[in-house]
């Protein structure tokens, strides 16, 4: 089709969507730390959120991105902007998740602060597109059907019987070779086997991408007119926001009221402004590691295989390694993912029931369902390594400028012993400097605090001792990074 010369005037405003657990990603990705935070191709060491921007860097009228991401997760989502130069216009942290209808509501709301009437290019943050110029040629068809007040969405041509995706119909047959879009005339849910080997047959069917184009007002008068009390909810939290450092936290009480719904359910299956593009350039929504395995670069015995790994008489497997070595021998269609503390073996064809394994351990309380070992903070990181019932050896990491709260504990002491790097250490009224090998005692009850003052990362080994060890005894006087909630 015929593309506007117009239409580099428009501006574009990428809204991200970094919500969700990942749980079928399990043992690499986790709640604390899912995968659209992950590196998932070994050929790049970018995460699937920063590949996100990344493969739209070139769409002319690009603007910053807006961020929608839960507050557990806020560090992670600005500090992977910020490694890529990427100071995104606003980062909006829901205090629970409300699907997708909430989140793109806030996003088109906000996107009125900046645009008078942007595009809005909603974008889930876990997806992988190979061919970016393919997707960057689908988006701009998409802009002009958007400039006429439609809500576009782009349908994936289907290459398989799916029934890990829902389907969108349309009313005329999709021809990924004419970027021609056509109106919408329904969606189905996901599909059993027998169904979906019938929808691939007929090209007015593909799959649901998640992802959309509309105008910020186009969208915003559809949800008013379907979805009232959705965008009531979201202006009243959004109204009400508490600014905290870059972030922008919703009012919890008035986004409670926010029914938890889908923009499809909420809007695109009501809407008569609904439009579909076809789109093939290598989608993916990452949504097991079946799925993983089809798309990563296999070897002779169509094994894919990193880390520390020995394949012997094996095929067709899934084998990554963090930590120890993973001995493969005479086995097929396997999945082995080995971490720190969780390793994971299962049958391909079982790989989407991974979230049961997740849900098993959730309901337990076991920490490895929910928690890596190496936790993210704002000022770097820290691995539990030894932990006994009254001891525990962490590995600390702090980035270069970065301190952490002034804080004391009730139960326990401290020892730090430095790896690498220059610290800076407060007790008390004293504040000493410390170099490789050298340590500092930190008694019960004494303030103190940790910063790295070097140009390089901080490395060194804590050693807590005493009655409680939890994480949740940390009373904080100072904080750089707005954690201070002390009762």
């Amino acid at each position: 089709m015929k593309i506007s010369p117009l239409m580099s005037e428009f501006s574009i405003i990428p809204v991200i969507l970094c919500g969700g657990s990942g749980s079928r990603l399990w043992p690499l990705s986790r709640k604390s730390f899912p995968k659209q935070f992950l590196s998932i191709s070994s050929e790049t060491n970018k995460s699937l959120l920063q590949n996100t921007y990344q493969r739209i860097k070139n769409l002319k009228g690009l603007k910053e991105p807006i961020l929608i991401c839960n507050e557990e997760h806020r560090f992670i989502v600005a500090e992977q902007m910020r490694e890529i130069n990427i100071k995104p216009r606003s980062i909006l942290l829901e205090p629970f998740g409300r699907n997708t209808a909430p989140a793109v509501t806030l996003a088109a709301i906000k996107s009125l602060e900046f645009e008078n009437d942007a595009h809005l290019l909603v974008l889930s943050s876990d997806h992988i597109i190979e061919d970016e110029e393919q997707f960057i040629k689908i988006i701009n068809a998409g802009i002009e059907y958007a400039n006429n007040g439609r809500l576009v969405t782009f349908g994936v041509i289907p290459d398989e019987p799916a029934t890990g995706y829902g389907y969108i119909k349309s009313d005329g047959p999709l021809e990924e070779s004419e970027l021609k879009g056509y109106k919408i005339d329904g969606f189905l849910e996901k599909p059993d086997l027998i169904t979906a080997n019938e929808l691939i047959k007929d090209k007015r069917y593909t799959w649901n991408s998640g992802m959309f184009l509309f105008k910020a007002n186009t969208i915003l008068n559809e949800i008013k007119n379907f979805a009232p009390e959705v965008l009531n909810a979201c202006k009243k939290s959004l109204e009400e926001k508490l600014l905290d450092l870059d972030f922008q936290r919703l009012n919890q009480d008035l986004f409670n009221k926010c029914p938890n719904i889908s923009i499809d359910v909420a809007v695109m299956e009501k809407t008569e402004k609904g439009t579909v593009l076809p789109l093939r350039a290598g989608w993916t929504d990452i949504g097991s590691w079946n799925a993983v395995w089809k798309i990563s670069k296999k070897d002779e015995s169509n094994n894919f295989v990193e880390g520390n790994v020995i394949a012997k008489d094996s095929y067709n497997c899934y084998l990554r390694g963090e930590k120890r070595l993973i001995a493969a021998l005479g086995v097929k269609n396997l999945i082995v993912i080995e971490t720190s503390d969780a390793i994971l073996v299962a049958d391909k064809n079982q790989s989407q029931q991974v979230k049961n394994i997740v849900n098993y351990l959730k309901g337990k309380g076991i920490r490895e369902g929910q928690e890596h070992k190496k936790i993210y903070r704002p000022w770097g990181s820290y691995e539990s390594i030894v932990e006994e019932a009254r001891w525990k050896v962490k590995i600390i990491n702090v980035k270069p400028g970065e301190k952490l709260s002034l804080q004391m504990h009730h139960h326990r002491s401290e020892h730090w012993i430095v790896v690498s790097g220059t610290a800076n250490v407060e007790i008390d009224e004293k504040e000493i400097t410390l170099h490789e090998n050298q340590s500092s005692y930190i008694p019960i009850g004494a303030k103190h605090r940790l910063s790295n003052p070097g140009k390089i990362p901080l490395k060194l080994i804590e050693v807590q001792s005493g009655a409680y060890l939890g994480e949740d005894d940390i009373h904080r006087f100072e904080d750089n990074y707005g954690r201070i909630h002390n009762k």
